[in-house]
């Protein structure tokens, strides 16, 4: 069956001639739950933008017509989004007129595509103040819908029920830090779900079960005596 889309959250426009390099960069957008659109028209930009209303702008530097120092300051000219300008032109020269020009943040091709995403965030986050209000949380190619409350990892979907979401949920807001069992059955009685220490331990090697063959091994270490967490 196919992948149910990720509900998009906010609007990301790339203006990059590059068809390849543009469709990718959507294409990785749209896995963190960002609805991106790619420029078609190098002519005349500012329409396609008007028309799109982004949240934040990805920007080449070399363009047809009009390069992208062009297009940042018509940009600047009636929007304060963010922009953050992708580019192999990456000498410093470059990158100080990027940001001279109103641009927020550079990246240099070839780039990775998970430091691009990362980056798109940190805007966004800065920008808009949303925070801990970010629908989609990741970790090791595991993508967390919490507008769905569904789990994809490697463009499938894993099935999860209501206690195995909640529980991998906890963990992810607090990645990296131990979460005790007793906080974890607590945020599972907030929910009405009135589970003890034994049926908690079930969950949890049933939710393992399930990223294990997801290819996830060791997703969720265990400290014990203490709780759990996801390193």
């Amino acid at each position: 069956m196919p992948q149910e889309p990720v509900p998009a959250a906010y609007r990301i426009f790339i203006v990059e001639d590059d068809p390849t390099i543009a469709e990718s960069v959507a294409e990785q957008a749209r896995l963190w739950a960002m609805d991106a659109r790619c420029a078609k028209d190098f002519r005349n930009v500012m329409a396609e933008f008007a028309a799109f209303s982004p949240h934040l702008v990805v920007l080449d530097i070399s363009l047809p017509f009009f390069n992208g120092y062009h297009w940042c300051t018509e940009i600047r000219r009636v929007s304060r989004a963010p922009i953050l300008f992708l580019s192999s032109a990456s000498d410093n020269m470059n990158i100080v007129m990027a940001m001279n020009m109103g641009g927020d943040d550079f990246i240099a091709k070839p780039f990775d595509r998970n430091v691009l995403m990362a980056k798109l965030q940190a805007l966004l986050r800065r920008a808009y103040d949303f925070g801990a209000a970010m629908p989609v949380l990741e970790h090791r190619g595991a993508i967390l819908d919490t507008a769905d409350n569904s789990l994809s990892c490697n463009g499938s979907r894993v099935e999860l029920s209501k206690n195995e979401y909640r529980i991998l949920l906890a963990l992810m807001e607090a990645k990296g830090k131990v979460v005790s069992r007793e906080k974890l059955m607590e945020r599972l009685w907030e929910t009405d779900s009135f589970i003890d220490d034994n049926t908690l331990t079930v969950n949890v090697n049933r939710l393992r079960k399930k990223l294990d063959a997801a290819g996830l091994p060791d997703f969720i270490a265990t400290r014990f005596g203490v709780g759990y967490l996801i390193p």
